[in-house]
């Protein structure tokens, strides 16, 4: 087990959120999500959706995937930089004031 700062072990938790057609010019919509590891930013995303959903459902489901991209990609990556022995806990992405 890692420690920081005399605290506790390394924690990796993300926060996404989607605003459905947010651009007027071309209805699409805006994604973004924010990891932190054990309380500091480590990376962090804003744009616009790649394609035009018709509805809130499939832009904040576009969205949770590309953060959980991103959560699976940092997970790995933290592992094989042998910081800390594994990552056993699942990430945690917040979504909209709950809980993935």
């Amino acid at each position: 087990m890692f420690l920081i700062n005399g605290g506790g072990e390394l924690i990796l938790e993300g926060y996404r959120d989607t605003s459905f057609q947010s651009d007027d010019d071309d209805a699409k919509s805006q994604l973004g999500f924010v990891f932190k590891l054990s309380g500091g930013v480590v990376a962090w995303k804003s744009s616009k959706q790649d394609t035009t959903v018709d509805s809130t459902t499939e832009a904040e489901y576009i969205t949770a995937l590309e953060a959980a991209k991103e959560a699976t990609w940092m997970k790995n990556y933290i592992q094989e930089l042998g910081v800390v022995p594994s990552i056993a806990e699942p990430v945690v992405i917040f979504c909209d004031t709950t809980e993935l």
